[in-house]
């Protein structure tokens, strides 16, 4: 096959993993396809597709084999990659995409020959006569075969990279980047600096739900605003009970912690619940003992 102006450049091998990721691609993609196609046919009769079953997984294979090996000499899976087929056998170190015997005994290889495996177990799992049973004994050899077969070939990949499976280095056909790799354009000491931050960040997550916020805040707060700082009218309302050290506002249900602060019942209760090593913002006295104010507080001073 005479290759067009566009396809005379030079081939960039591929990384091991490249190719062994398009081939869990690929397999990934088969059973997609797969539970989509069966998931049509739920409200069937159970079994239905079980008599057919080879013959319909061979079918949407072959659809597959149609629309990537066959027009754009590459597999789902190489695609996504940015890798495609090239003939190898081709004396030019150009690319060569894959000639019309290639593509078809690629088919024959892996679509006929996944289904000739499953149709011949079908065929002689359930029958007893002794032709069957040295057809079938013929058969699992061959298989083992190929089998160890493909374990050489995966170790020989191992080694030298160039052919990810046995059918690849029967047919002569190999791995490729479609288009050079660009140049990586970000440096390492920035990739580095990213890292770090990321890094520190999640160990800022991890850290924050440990400290207790609360407690913090009231004794930051009682270092800034000391009570020897107060004004006048501030200590004179704190004296005659008419301010929540937590809230400012006129404290509901005044209780008392041991200290000459009041708070609302509700304001100290819910930190003390929150943090029983709580102290008063104002003075930094912990809680001996939660109780009720004894002075009584007459309405009229509300409006004062």
């Amino acid at each position: 096959m005479a290759s067009s102006p566009g396809n005379e450049k030079s081939v960039n091998p591929v990384l091991r993993i490249s190719q062994l990721d398009a081939l869990e691609l690929n397999k990934a993609l088969e059973q997609l396809v797969w539970s989509q196609f069966t998931s049509c046919f739920h409200g069937f009769k159970p079994g239905v597709l079980a008599h057919i079953e080879p013959e319909l997984k061979a079918f949407l294979w072959l659809v597959l084999w149609r629309f990537t090996i066959y027009s754009k000499n590459a597999t789902v899976g190489q695609a996504i990659l940015n890798i495609q087929y090239k003939n190898n056998l081709s004396q030019t170190e150009k690319y060569q995409p894959l000639s019309k015997h290639q593509k078809l005994w690629y088919l024959i290889f892996t679509v006929g020959g996944r289904w000739l495996e499953e149709r011949c177990y079908d065929l002689f799992s359930n029958r007893q006569l002794q032709s069957a049973c040295k057809i079938k004994s013929f058969i699992n050899f061959g298989a083992g075969l190929l089998k160890l077969c493909g374990l050489l070939n995966f170790l020989i990949f191992l080694q030298k990279g160039t052919f990810a499976t046995l059918t690849e280095r029967i047919l002569g056909i190999r791995s490729v980047f479609c288009k050079p790799q660009s140049v990586r354009q970000v440096g390492f000491e920035y990739m580095n600096r990213e890292l770090l931050w990321h890094g520190f960040a999640e160990f800022l997550i991890y850290l924050l739900p440990l400290i207790n916020v609360q407690k913090l805040k009231l004794k930051i707060s009682s270092w800034c605003l000391p009570i020897a700082g107060l004004s006048n009218s501030e200590n004179t309302l704190a004296a005659h009970c008419k301010e929540c050290s937590l809230c400012g506002e006129w404290p509901t249900m005044p209780h008392t912690i041991g200290c000459s602060h009041v708070f609302c019942y509700y304001c100290i209760k819910s930190n003390y619940l929150l943090d029983m090593y709580f102290t008063c913002p104002k003075c930094g006295s912990e809680v001996h003992s939660l109780q009720p104010l004894k002075y009584k507080i007459e309405m009229t001073e509300l409006h004062t």
